[in-house]
This record gives structure tokens, C-alpha cells and sequence, in this order.
């Protein structure tokens, strides 16, 4: 269960109560332990543990064999810590190993190490939490400023030395290979078998994790080195010095022979190749597109773009301008003119490259009595789609679709009007294709809505029904925009539907002002618009859009979002519940597939979607066009999550979920 906890009050020394209650909460979210391998150090251990229990109260102390009172130290401490105890001293490799496995017995993912000789702050110990959430499945590397510490020779030739031969074989700089104050992932410990008994294991837990792909991230950490005289050192200069030489060369061998390969495997399986984004696919210039150009949508848009465009210029524009040509112009070919727009139209929508097309006439409309029809106005895709019900209509259109050099020339004979032309001009000729039995479309709102909201209707549509005496016919489109939005020539994958309302008779709004009839009928189709966006923008409706979205951003970015959209099926009912939620938590949003499809499809619900680590959140929030109703937040304390009260239910993204209940819902992924 997501605990909330009071803000965070952090300085180096003693902590506060609340500070204390907020670290507990956030490492046992993260799943975190504290590891402390000890060997005689009785006159510094017991001030350690108390230390890293101002912080954490999952704590292992490994007694390898110690001599001293250690066992009384640690049995003074009760079940507040784990011991695990042998006799005999088997060395820090060892040690390192049992508090390990044992760490993973008890469930935790991530063990802090630090040394029981008092060297090592825990005060330090919130930098590798936060490291931890930030830079999930990475070793965390504490990196000592050691400039201004009097240290002798042999151990700053000791560090020196590692740091070199790490570089050599894994091609890798860190600055401190010796410290002991680390941050080891458990899932992704590498090599354990093979570890030396000594305290060199952990350089060679370094080598191994390095070779096979996991991120190492240095933090800086305080050290403390008491005088040379009262130190407790167990190196033993000539036996260490020549065991790690004969390790060295033996890792050197194993980099050639295992690591290399190991290496480039694991840049494929781990995909950290074709990482970066291709910007030709994702940008215009400096700014990013609002979806990516893909393979896909660009073959579809060829062949959408050339069907329409091939049937417009080189059969239907000759054929028309040939047969108005010859003849007197009659009303029958008036007529078979707007019956092969509407079989053109049909032709074009059922080949919508990636779309699908349904209309809705709940009123069994025939559009044999002239009407005003009015409709929300999304995109190019509009004309054809409204084409395609009826041969007696007439659009009115403005001047770049009237001028168009491809399709001008049909609309023309069509009877198409520009409404820049003015009422008074319209007038007389929409009377005449009134008498004649044609229905007038307006689009209201007189452009393209870029967003799929409508927009404020003009009054010069409900000017010319009253001048006309002509019913309205309000009908609605949603999907189109979705499809081929404004300012955007490339088709998207989607569903289309054209749903027809009830007449409403001209005397039924004939006392109403312009300006009242504009609101009315915008209300209406608003209205409807939204049921049927309740109705179909499902999470099935939306995953293309989000896969657009992430497309050629890299290809781990990508791969994950694709796993995401797949996993997340398993839980469509809970996507698709559009609840009464007034605000919903998505925690370890990761790159925000997830929180961004819950968003699309849950428009009225506040998503706020939390991520500690620091490179998801940066790729979650260079998406663009985000809906207003979704909100990343970077976070890593537990008081940083958020007030239980304020959400009304919390999802929580997890491999390893634990059971749901009537506020928490855990799923078995993450994004």
C-alpha cells in the first residue's frame, strides 16, 4: 500500500522522526537493504549500525568469524537487525556472497554495502536511494574525494592501480574501484561463483557487471580515515599485492575471450544500440512532430494520396470537363455528376488506407427533403466521408478547396459554393438547388478544429436556414481528425463514424435569435460528439496514436513501448471503465505508455503519473502533445508521492505485484 508521509526535512546529522519514517517507507518501496560484512572492527560497529538505523531498518550484518566481542554487539541489537554468523573468517568475498543470497531470500532487490570501520557516513545513505530510483537496475559506486585524506602509499597506489586494469579490461573509467561504500542490484549480480575470498571481489563484481551490460553510476560520498594509529587494516601488502596481480591478468585474458563477446551481446539484447532518436522521423527542424512519421503511415498516405489523387486528375477531372463539354448542361447531368462524387466518395472511404468507416442514422434519414446539415468540421477527410451518403447534397466550401487544381474543376460543375462569396451572391443559387431538391452542408465552426474540440458555430449557417425556411439536420463526425489531423498530410490508423441526428423542423427554432440557434445546435452535436467519444476512444482506439508518439525515439524506448501496449491489453476493462474518478495515481509510470493511454481514454479523470527514475521521466515528458489531463511528476521520497486522500484510487506498475484492494490496484508490468 502507498504510505503517505510528511515532507522531508534532510541535513547531515541526526534525523528527525518524520525524516526516519519517510527513508523506511521509500527502501522498502524500492525494495532496499542495508549490508554490513564485519570482521573485528568491535570498536567501531555497534556506532555503525546505530547510524544506518537512524535510516533503515532492513539491515544484514555479516559476521565473518570476527574474534573480538562483535557477537555481543550484534545480540545487543536484538531482532532489530539480521546476523548472518559462521566461525571461521573466510574474507569480505565471502562475506559479500552470504549477505547476498541471503538479501535475496528475504525479497529485497537492492543491497547497500558499506564497511563496519567507520570509514563510511550513513548520512550518505539517501544519495544512493536516490541513485537507486533514478538509475533503476544500476550499481551505484560511492566515489571518495580521497585528496585531502592521509591515507598511506600503498593504498593510494592500491586504488590507483585497480582503477587502471578496470579501464583495460571494460574499457570503463571510475575513479574509485576500491571503495566499499556500493549500491548492488541483486537481480543483476553477475559472477558470484567466481569471486575471490578477499576483499579484491569487489573489483571483480565491478568487472563482471560491467561485461555483461549493467549501468555503473559513480556518487560522491564522504570519508572518514582516523589516525594511522588507531586504523584496523587487514591488507596484507605482499600476499594482496600478488593475489590481485594474478587476478588482474586473469580478468585481462577473460575481457578478450568473455567480456567483449559478453559486451556486444548484451548492447543486442539490452538494445542499447540504435539508441538515439531519429530526428528525421520525429522532427520539423527544432520542434518535435506531434506523432512519428513511420514506415506505415508513410506507404498508406502514398497510396491514399495517390488513389485520390490518380482518380481526381487523370480520370474524373478530363472525364467530368469532357462530358459538361459536349451538350447542353441539363439537370440529369447535374445529377450523375453528384451520383459519381458519391460513388467516388464510397470508393475513397471504404480505402481509407488504415481507417475504418461507419455510419450511424438513427433516425432512418433519406435526405430527400432539402435540410440544412450542419456538422463539426475535423479534417480533409470530412468532404468524402459526408459524400458518400447521399448524391443530392451541395457543400459549402471555402476558397482553398474551391481553387484547388486537382478536384477544383468537379466541385465547380458540382455546384459547390465559396462562402467567401457572401449570403446575397449564395442566395438566389441555393434557393434554386433547394427547388431542386439538393441539401445544404455548412461546417459551422468555418475551419478544421486541430484539436477534435468543436469550436464556437457562426451564425451565418443559421442565416441561411431562416432565410431559406430550411429544416437542420445536425450530424456528427468523430475519428477523422484522429485520422489525418489538421496541418498533418499523413494518415494515422483509426475508426471513423458519421452519425446522423433527427431532423429538427424549421419552426421548432424559429423564434430563437442566430445567435441562440448557433448555441443550441452546437450543444447538440457537442453533446453527441461526446457520447460518441465515450463510446469508441477506447484503449483499443487509442494505442496506435501512443505508439506514434514513441515511434523512432530509440529502439529501447520503442521496444518497451510496445511490450507495454501489449501487457496493458490484460487490462483494458479497468482502462476502459471511465469511471467517476475525479483524480487517479499511476505509480512507476515509467516512460508513460501506460499513464499516457489511461489519460487518452479517461479525459475527464487527472492522471498523475509518478517515476523516480530520472531518464524515464525525462523521455515521458518530451512527448508531445500530452493531454491536459495528464501530469508526470519525478519522485523518489515516499512523502513525495503524494497524499493518499487526494487520489481516488492509486495504480501501481510492477513486475512483482502484491494483492489489490479497493485503493491500490497493482498490475504486473511496467511501462
Amino acid at each position: 500500500m502507498i504510505l503517505s508521509l510528511p515532507n522531508c526535512l534532510w541535513f547531515i546529522g541526526e534525523m528527525t522522526y518524520s525524516d526516519r519514517n519517510d527513508m523506511i517507507a521509500t527502501m522498502r518501496r524500492l525494495k532496499i537493504c542495508v549490508l554490513i560484512p564485519t570482521y573485528n572492527n568491535a570498536g567501531t560497529l555497534r556506532d555503525v549500525i546505530s547510524g544506518v538505523m537512524n535510516y533503515s531498518s532492513d539491515i544484514i550484518v555479516v559476521n565473518d568469524g570476527s574474534t573480538d566481542s562483535t557477537n555481543s554487539i550484534l545480540d545487543s541489537f536484538g531482532d532489530s537487525i539480521i546476523v548472518v554468523d559462521y566461525h571461521e573468517n573466510k574474507g569480505k568475498g565471502v562475506a559479500l556472497k552470504r549477505g547476498f543470497r541471503k538479501a535475496m531470500e528475504l525479497g529485497y532487490e537492492y543491497a547497500v554495502t558499506l564497511d563496519s570501520d567507520g570509514q563510511h557516513y550513513p548520512e550518505d545513505l539517501p544519495k544512493f536511494v536516490k541513485a537507486i530510483a533514478e538509475n533503476r537496475g544500476a550499481l551505484i559506486v560511492g566515489e571518495r574525494d580521497l585528496s585531502d585524506v592521509d591515507i598511506n602509499g600503498k593504498s593510494s597506489f592500491a586504488n590507483k592501480f585497480s582503477n587502471f586494469w578496470f579501464c583495460v579490461q571494460t574499457c570503463r573509467r571510475l575513479k574509485d574501484t576500491q571503495t566499499g561504500y556500493r549500491a548492488y542490484p541483486l537481480k543483476h549480480l553477475h559472477g558470484l561463483s567466481l569471486l575471490t575470498s578477499r576483499y579484491e571481489a569487489e573489483l571483480e563484481l565491478l568487472v563482471f557487471a560491467s561485461w555483461n551490460g549493467v549501468k555503473i553510476v559513480s556518487i560522491p560520498i564522504n570519508v572518514y580515515y582516523p589516525p594511522r594509529s588507531e586504523r584496523v587494516s587487514h591488507f596484507r601488502p605482499a600476499l594482496d599485492f600478488t593475489r590481485i596481480s594474478i587476478l588482474n591478468t586473469v580478468l585481462c585474458v577473460g575481457a578478450v575471450v568473455y567480456g567483449l563477446p559478453a559486451g556486444i551481446l548484451n548492447a543486442v539484447r539490452l538494445k542499447r544500440i540504435f539508441r538515439s532518436e531519429l530526428r528525421l522521423f520525429t522532427h520539423n527542424g527544432a520542434d518535435r512532430k506531434e506523432s512519428a512519421v513511420t514506415l506505415g503511415r508513410l506507404m498508406r498516405s502514398i497510396y491514399g494520396f495517390s488513389y485520390f489523387g490518380f482518380l481526381s486528375m487523370f480520370v474524373f477531372t478530363p472525364l467530368v470537363s469532357l462530358y459538361f463539354s459536349i451538350g447542353k448542361t441539363t439537370e440529369r447531368k447535374r445529377l450523375r455528376l453528384h451520383r459519381l462524387l458519391q460513388w467516388m466518395s464510397k470508393r475513397i472511404t471504404v480505402r481509407f488506407p488504415g481507417a475504418v468507416t461507419r455510419y450511424e442514422n438513427i433516425s432512418r434519414e433519406t435526405f430527400e427533403n432539402p435540410a440544412l446539415i450542419i456538422c463539426n468540421h475535423q479534417s480533409n477527410l470530412d468532404l468524402p466521408v459526408m459524400m458518400a451518403i447521399s448524391p443530392k447534397l451541395v457543400f459549402l466550401t471555402n476558397d482553398r478547396v474551391w481553387n484547388n487544381p486537382v478536384y477544383g474543376k468537379i466541385i465547380h460543375n458540382a455546384e459547390f459554393l465559396p462562402v467567401s462569396c457572401g449570403v446575397d451572391v449564395m442566395l438566389p443559387h441555393l434557393k434554386s438547388l433547394i427547388d431542386r431538391g439538393y441539401s445544404i452542408v455548412v461546417f459551422p465552426e468555418g475551419t478544421r478544429s486541430e484539436d477534435c474540440s468543436i469550436h464556437r458555430f457562426h451564425q451565418g449557417a443559421f442565416l441561411l436556414a431562416k432565410e431559406l425556411q430550411l429544416d437542420i439536420i445536425p450530424m456528427v463526425l468523430h475519428g477523422t481528425g484522429q485520422c489525418l489531423p489538421k496541418k498533418y498530410r499523413l494518415f494515422k490508423k483509426g475508426e471513423i463514424t458519421l452519425k446522423a441526428l433527427p431532423r429538427i423542423p424549421a419552426d421548432e427554432y424559429a423564434e430563437l435569435s442566430l445567435r441562440e440557434r448557433a448555441s443550441m445546435f452546437r450543444r447538440i452535436v457537442r453533446k453527441e460528439y461526446n457520447e460518441i467519444a465515450l463510446r469508441k476512444e477506447t484503449a483499443e482506439y487509442f494505442r496506435s496514436l501512443v505508439l506514434y508518439k514513441y515511434a523512432y525515439r530509440g529502439w529501447s524506448v520503442v521496444s518497451r513501448c510496445k511490450k507495454t501496449l501489449k501487457e496493458s491489453g490484460k487490462f483494458d476493462k479497468l482502462i476502459n471503465s471511465k469511471s467517476d474518478y475525479k483524480s487517479v495515481r499511476i505509480v512507476n509510470s515509467g516512460i508513460g505508455t501506460f499513464a499516457l493511454l489511461y489519460a487518452l481514454v479517461n479525459r475527464e479523470t487527472e492522471v498523475y503519473a509518478y517515476e523516480s527514475n530520472v531518464d524515464d521521466c525525462r523521455i515521458a515528458e518530451a512527448t508531445v502533445q500530452l493531454p491536459g489531463n495528464l501530469h508526470y511528476v519525478h519522485a523518489v521520497m515516499q512523502s513525495e508521492f503524494g497524499d493518499d486522500a487526494g487520489f481516488d484510487i492509486t495504480i501501481v506498475l510492477d513486475s512483482t505485484p502484491a494483492v489489490s484492494d479497493s485503493k491500490n490496484i497493482y498490475l504486473p508490468f511496467k511501462s
